[in-house]
């Protein structure tokens, strides 16, 4: 489910919990399912379970997570959190078209541009 890049300088919890931010925010995992429990993690992954531990608590800062007592981390649902993210997305991407639209590209070129990036993929 996750695998870490330890040639990556980020440190491993930062990793931990981008892996899960994007299985959470793409629905892979779904709200209510139960979180890998930090001990098994850590030991499928041979890292601290201080690692997996400080992971989950930014997640669920984010919202991503809750914790049950005594049962565990569980996904928690996300549409809100996926819309509040969209809208600053779009924000952004106003922002970025604005400054194009500034320098003097046309319309098709930034849809050229848009549509080549989508073409190829996350890098």
């Amino acid at each position: 489910m996750i695998i870490l890049d330890y040639q990556d300088r980020r440190p491993l919890y930062e990793q931990v919990t981008e892996k899960f931010r994007t299985l959470i925010l793409r629905g892979i995992l779904k709200p209510g399912d139960r979180m890998p429990s930090v001990r098994q993690l850590a030991m499928d992954l041979s890292i601290n379970p201080n690692t997996i531990h400080r992971a989950y608590m930014v997640l669920e800062q984010e919202g991503l997570i809750y914790p049950v007592k005594g049962k565990g981390n569980f996904v928690a649902d996300t549409e809100k959190i996926k819309k509040k993210n969209k809208e600053e997305f779009v924000k952004e991407m106003k922002e970025v078209v604005n400054k194009g639209l500034d320098m003097g590209m046309e319309e098709e070129e930034l849809l050229y541009i848009v549509s080549s990036i989508c073409k190829e993929g996350r890098k």
